[in-house]
């Protein structure tokens, strides 16, 4: 019987450790894919290395704006590359303009109040 109970004791605690160990992984997911959280840093730093893709309005959630500026900044390859640079420079502004705001000011300006442009 101690033999018994001692394997049950093990279970027991390996159990109770992966409960553990599954529920810090819960929260660490719930902290990461709760929609609400801050975008800034990841849309600032893309909107002024693929700025020109729009990657960064589909981050933000605006899809309109990003396929805009992902259909001119490739179409814009083909006249010479002026619409793929202009693009490019507003990406740039963006990205300069998202990482300069404080975090509760690009939250209400961009998440919560959706202003898609600048």
């Amino acid at each position: 019987m101690s033999e018994e109970n001692k394997t049950e004791q093990e279970h027991n605690e390996f159990a109770d450790g992966a409960k553990k160990t599954a529920n810090e992984f819960n929260q660490g997911l719930n902290s990461l894919g709760n929609g609400d959280e801050n975008k800034k840093i990841l849309a600032g730093i893309l909107a002024i290395v693929l700025g020109w893709l729009g990657v960064h309005k589909f981050i933000l959630g605006y899809q309109k704006e990003g396929i805009i500026m992902a259909v001119c900044g490739v179409l814009g390859w083909f006249l010479c590359g002026i619409p793929t640079s202009i693009i490019a420079l507003i990406g740039l502004i963006e990205g300069i303009i998202y990482l300069t705001k404080s975090d509760e000011e690009f939250y209400n300006t961009y998440q919560a109040g959706r202003k898609p442009w600048f």
